[in-house]
């Protein structure tokens, strides 16, 4: 039995870990087949979520939060998802939680945060951050959607791509370029939201896997923002993203390691039912070997991904750390289940086996939230100080 001593969480975490459980096997887990035909989660399962207070814990009581301050509950939610082996979930409602409320928590105005937070815990509004464009990927400086000063309002144009939960979003933070002539310092961050004039959106991509993820392009013509949806000041967008991107880089970390173990622990039950010449594949030596080395490194991160759950819920996870996980764990995972696929033999390639589709969801996993080249140059950096 595959199993790591943990000690970063307490008697109250496990106990909402079961709630988080009983949440997925009922209302994730029996509609995930139905989410991937159809591009994306529903709707319903988002209000699910907030019903249950699993949005956006750490939102203030004023606006309707439970205010748990605690990252290691964020997390369980994050390993949960992971461990159902529900890769499009597992990405999407984590974004919302960690990576799009604290813009908002942040930096946003009180009209913003007024006006958006409490539907956001309730689900009613769902969250999509969008960085990348068509010409723009890891290198944020490059992005030319530009946002004009018009004096009471800003005027919005360009567009993104690979947006995830671009599709069904309502609220989306947007980086725009507020004055291209200074490069990074003319970056600045906007909420907008999906009823203002002029913002619209492509269908969802086809995608090689997390098909039930609805990831799309977004554009912006002409679209007026309001003064007070600016997130924090004019020209500080691009310091805003470099401080939040490091709990965005956990976050993808710690949903790798739960994904590669929910890929393991499926060829774990496979390998003792599958027979080959008379006797279990699990009897055969390859087979035991490879187990033993995919669960060891297992172990190995399970563990130190526990250790910077613990540290950044002290604060003390700086860039350098969140990229060093989001580089080594999504590395993890697409070789774990990359094996997982070889020792299913020719049902590992078939979309029906659990193990097909942790292999397809996993590769993006180096590329997004900036590839994993440029999580090496940003940990190569401190290492060179």
């Amino acid at each position: 039995m595959y199993s790591v001593i943990r000690t970063v969480f307490k008697e109250e975490h496990e106990m909402f870990r079961q709630s988080i459980k009983d949440f997925i096997a009922r209302e994730i887990s029996p509609y995930n087949a139905e989410w991937e035909k159809n591009k994306m989660v529903s709707r319903e399962s988002w209000k699910k979520l907030g019903d249950n207070g699993f949005l956006c814990i750490q939102a203030p009581e004023e606006y309707g939060g439970l205010n748990i301050q605690d990252f290691r509950y964020n997390a369980i939610l994050v390993e949960e998802l992971g461990l159902s082996g529900c890769s499009g979930p597992a990405i999407g409602y984590p974004l919302h939680n960690d990576i799009v409320f604290p813009y908002i928590m942040h930096y946003g105005t009180k009209e913003a945060k007024a006006k958006y937070i409490p539907g956001m815990i309730s689900g009613d509004l769902i969250s999509a951050v969008a960085m990348t464009e068509p010409g723009a990927g890891s290198d944020l400086q490059a992005i030319r959607s530009t946002a004009v000063d018009k004096g009471d309002h800003y005027l919005i144009n360009g567009s993104k791509t690979f947006i995830t939960n671009g599709y069904l979003a309502d609220v989306v933070v947007v980086a725009a370029k507020t004055d291209p002539k200074l490069g990074a310092k003319g970056i600045s961050l906007f909420v907008l939201d999906k009823n203002m004039e002029g913002f619209s959106k492509g269908v969802p991509f086809e995608k090689v896997g997390l098909h039930a993820q609805d990831t799309c392009e977004l554009f912006f013509e002409d679209v007026k923002v309001p003064k007070e949806n600016l997130l924090g000041k004019l020209g500080e967008g691009f310091k805003y993203l470099m401080t939040e991107l490091a709990q965005e880089r956990l976050i993808v970390g710690l949903a790798a390691i739960a994904l590669a173990e929910s890929a393991f622990l499926s060829t774990l039950a496979y390998v003792q039912e599958r027979k080959a010449f008379g006797k279990s594949i699990s009897d055969f030596q390859n087979t035991r070997f490879k187990l033993a080395e995919m669960g060891a490194k297992l172990e190995q991160g399970r563990m130190y991904a526990d250790q910077l759950v613990a540290l950044h819920n002290d604060k003390k996870v700086d860039s350098a750390m969140a990229s060093s996980a989001k580089y080594l764990l999504t590395e993890l995972q697409c070789w774990v289940s990359d094996e997982c696929v070889q020792l299913h033999g020719g049902y590992g390639y078939m979309w029906e086996y659990p193990v097909a589709r942790a292999f397809a969801d996993a590769r993006v996993q180096r590329i997004y939230a900036g590839t994993n080249e440029i999580m090496k140059e940003l940990i190569v950096r401190k290492l060179l100080k």
